[in-house]
C-alpha cells in the first residue's frame, strides 16, 4: 500500500508586497472606500482545495518615521496595522527596508530575501510548488534554480 498516495500537492506562497500593491494600482484596480483586500481568500483561491498551503508568506518594506513627521507617523501606523491583520491570518511578515531615494523613496532587500527563501524551500524540501506573486525580473535566477530542483512554480504577475 502506497502511504503517499493520498498525500496533498504541498504549496507555499510568495507575495512580492510592493510589487502586487503598484501592479493594482498601475493597473487602476481601486476597492471601495473601507474595502480591504482579502489576503487570505486570494492565497486560498491561488491555492485550491486539493492541495494543501504550508505557508504564506508577505514581503514588504517597513516605513520608519526618521523624520517625525505626521504623514510618516501615519504611515507606519496604517503598515503596523496591516502586518498585524495579516499574520491573524496566517502569514509570515519578512521585512526589507525602505530607503530614501531623490524625492521619493525605494524598497531594498525584499527581491533577496524571496529569492533565498524560494531556494532554501526547494532544498529543505519544504514545498512540491511555489506560488509566487510578483513580476520582479530580479527574482529570474531564484526561479531557474528551483526548477532546476524539479520544484513546480505558478507565477502570478
Amino acid at each position: 500500500m502506497d502511504v503517499f498516495k493520498n498525500k496533498k500537492e504541498r504549496v507555499a506562497v510568495y507575495i512580492d508586497g510592493s510589487n502586487f500593491y503598484n501592479y493594482l494600482k498601475d493597473e487602476e484596480i481601486n476597492f471601495p472606500k473601507g474595502t480591504k483586500f482579502d489576503f487570505k481568500s486570494f492565497v486560498d483561491f491561488l491555492v485550491g482545495n486539493e492541495r494543501e498551503c504550508v505557508s504564506r508568506r508577505y514581503y514588504t518594506g517597513v516605513f520608519r518615521n526618521i523624520d517625525g513627521s505626521e504623514k510618516t507617523n501615519k504611515l507606519v501606523k496604517g503598515q503596523q496595522k496591516f502586518f498585524t491583520n495579516i499574520q491573524k491570518d496566517g502569514f509570515v511578515i519578512k521585512r526589507g527596508r525602505i530607503m530614501p531615494f531623490g524625492s521619493a523613496y525605494k524598497e531594498k532587500g525584499t527581491d533577496v530575501k524571496i529569492s533565498v527563501d524560494l531556494i532554501v524551500g526547494a532544498v529543505d524540501n519544504l514545498y512540491d510548488t511555489a506560488i509566487l506573486v510578483s513580476s520582479d525580473t530580479d527574482l529570474i535566477p531564484a526561479i531557474r534554480y528551483i526548477k532546476y530542483r524539479k520544484k513546480k512554480l505558478e507565477y502570478v504577475g
